[in-house]
């Protein structure tokens, strides 16, 4: 944290002053390496120059937007991922998926990369002067990796566009990659790059393309919620509230025993859209949402893979992220944590971070959640197989209880893909979820979160409290037998929970 936010300062100086950044040595010159530092340097800007020494940890230099970054030393997985531009050197050997997503620049690795250097990536070049691991260049679509060493199993795998030259040994390529030998012309277009680094490449050196017989792909699946909350009815309190009785449905979203910041949400609803600026539909509505691209004061900026680039544009306006881990399959707890941190040291004091991911891996997202000291979780409800969000509530229920989400007051949000009724909002809240999270309506915005509010106001005063947090799971009802046996709700008519939910408990 206190790396990037140095650097940032220092960008700007030395921008204004056309000289480069070093890191790693004191006033005098003496050497002081940097040794673990995590998802620093990242979102270089065009004409930054910046000189580190040391050996660093995961996502260095990621989303490079047009700077030169030297690293004098070595570095863990995910170097230059999401690179656009610009030039990435390492002097000596990096992790796994160097390259992440990459779309443009070069990066250019001195000693030996790890697995998957080059996945995904759709422009841009990769040189890699010793050896690289297995699964190189898995699911490129563009751009050019040279690798003057050997290379490890399976080269290319998923690869549907894009080449890689090896000069060193290779072994067969997988299914749906064609090997052949390197033609002079390519020689002579990479000998530009490698003459000045006395290298050259010769006639042995191979090159694999995509098949002639390329596939599309696997098909996308598709996510989707088969029932939603109308077998779940409200239960009142003993007492009820005069039609005259203050209520308070206001729900702040701010860092735990932080006094500023954050985003106040007049009911529990945050819409999410591509973003509110500029939209009619917007015009007059002063309710937080979760953006993909322009973040007003009180927004959260949602981050996936085609965010994360830019999103150091709008990071300063928002007032927390939404960072998607559904995004990134495949990264590992430590790359999560480097891309967070990468976005974390760019954001005003009190923004709240939050996770989102679905229902169906949701312990491992609330341990994340509660391993990197997050602010909370957004669970989208939807699954491949479809499904009912009675079934959610005890999912949500236990995971928390069982990771300690609830006893440290983190928010917990519920995403669905339907729009909301009252009645919905007011059994999200009952369930121990701070918000629901849904698409924006077509309807009048405005007129829509009016009527919601209404409809708020007249269940609480049915069920009998001035405080919207005071609606617990005692307020709710399963409407049938199958609704109560996978909600652990208790049945419309009986006491307690079925009998399979009490022994659980």
């Amino acid at each position: 944290m206190k790396l990037n936010n140095d650097l940032d300062r220092y960008l700007e100086q030395a921008l204004e002053q056309n000289r480069p950044v070093k890191i790693g040595w004191g006033r005098a010159g003496d050497e002081r390496p940097k040794d673990g530092e995590f998802g620093v340097m990242t979102h270089l800007p065009e004409g930054a120059r910046v000189l580190c020494l040391g050996t660093l940890g995961d996502c260095v230099g990621a989303a490079n937007r047009g700077g030169t970054l030297t690293l004098r030393g070595s570095a863990g997985s995910m170097l230059g991922a999401f690179h656009q531009s610009g030039k990435t050197v390492v002097e000596k050997d990096v992790g796994n998926k160097a390259g992440f997503a990459m779309a443009g620049g070069e990066i250019s690795i001195q000693g030996s990369t790890g697995d998957e250097a080059g996945a995904s990536m759709s422009e841009g070049m990769i040189l890699v002067r010793g050896h690289s691991g297995d699964r190189l260049g898995a699911g490129m679509s563009g751009g050019s990796i040279l690798v003057m060493g050997s290379v490890g199993s399976e080269p290319g795998i998923g690869m549907n566009g894009g080449r890689i030259i090896i000069s060193g040994s290779c072994p067969p390529p997988p299914d749906g990659v064609e090997m052949r030998s390197i033609k002079k012309s390519e020689i002579s277009e990479f000998s530009k790059m490698l003459e000045p680094m006395g290298l050259s490449l010769n006639n042995d050196a191979l090159v694999l393309e995509p098949g002639a017989n390329l596939t599309t792909g696997d098909e996308v699946a598709e996510y989707f919620i088969s029932e939603g909350f109308e077998n779940i009815s409200l239960y009142p309190n003993e007492g009820s509230l005069s039609n005259n009785a203050p209520l308070d449905h206001y729900t702040l979203l701010v860092q735990e025993e932080a006094d500023s910041g954050g985003s106040l949400l007049k009911i529990p609803w945050i819409i999410s859209c591509e973003t509110a600026i500029g939209s009619e539909k917007w015009k007059g509505v002063d309710s937080p949402a979760i953006v993909r691209t322009e973040a007003r004061d009180g927004d959260l900026l949602l981050v996936g893979k085609n965010e994360f680039y830019g999103a150091v544009e709008h990071i300063e306006n928002c007032s927390g992220i939404v960072f998607d881990i559904t995004d990134f399959p495949g990264l590992n707890d430590a790359e999560i944590e480097a891309m967070v941190i990468s976005l974390r040291s760019r954001l005003r004091t009190n923004s709240i971070i939050l996770l989102r991911g679905r229902i169906d891996r949701i312990e491992r997202l609330f341990r994340l959640v509660m391993d990197l000291e997050l602010d909370g979780a957004v669970v989208n409800c939807a699954t491949r197989s479809g499904s009912r969000l009675a079934s959610v509530l005890p999912k949500i229920g236990l995971s928390s209880k069982a990771m300690g989400i609830g006893e440290t007051g983190k928010f917990v949000m519920i995403e669905v893909l339907h729009q909301p009724d009252a009645k919905d909002l007011i059994i999200a809240v009952a369930s121990g979820c701070t918000a629901l999270v849904s698409p924006c309506p077509e309807s009048d915005l405005d007129s829509k979160i009016g009527e919601l509010a209404t409809g708020i106001r007249s269940w609480m005063r049915e069920i009998g409290v001035d405080r919207i947090e005071r609606i617990g799971r005692r307020n709710l009802r399963a409407n049938n037998y199958d609704t109560a046996s996978i909600s652990g709700l208790r049945l419309v008519g009986y006491d307690r929970p079925l009998k399979m939910w009490l022994d659980l408990r």
